[in-house]
């Protein structure tokens, strides 16, 4: 169970990193990380990292893409994590 806890540790911590990285990028005019990234990190298990990134950076939080599956993928891996640990 403490690997789970780890990587549920890394994947949010890379998930906010990717975020504010993309929004340096953009801000910076370099090539981006694509929205299928950031999605897909956050539906690894990212959810609760992306969304710190996307109000802590102010990025894509007007897409509403990100505003309905970031949250959407949080409460999946939230019941999820409870459900294991209900055990």
């Amino acid at each position: 169970m403490e690997h789970l806890i780890l990587y549920y540790i890394a994947v949010n911590v890379a998930a906010f990193v990717m975020y504010g990285a993309d929004k340096y990028f953009a801000k910076k005019k370099m090539r981006r990380i694509s929205e299928k990234s950031l999605i897909l990190v956050a539906a690894m298990g990212g959810a609760f990292g992306a969304y710190a990134g996307m109000q802590i950076f102010r990025h894509k939080t007007k897409h509403t893409k990100f505003n309905v599956l970031v949250p959407v993928c949080m409460a999946a891996h939230a019941g999820a994590f409870l459900y294991l640990f209900e055990k």
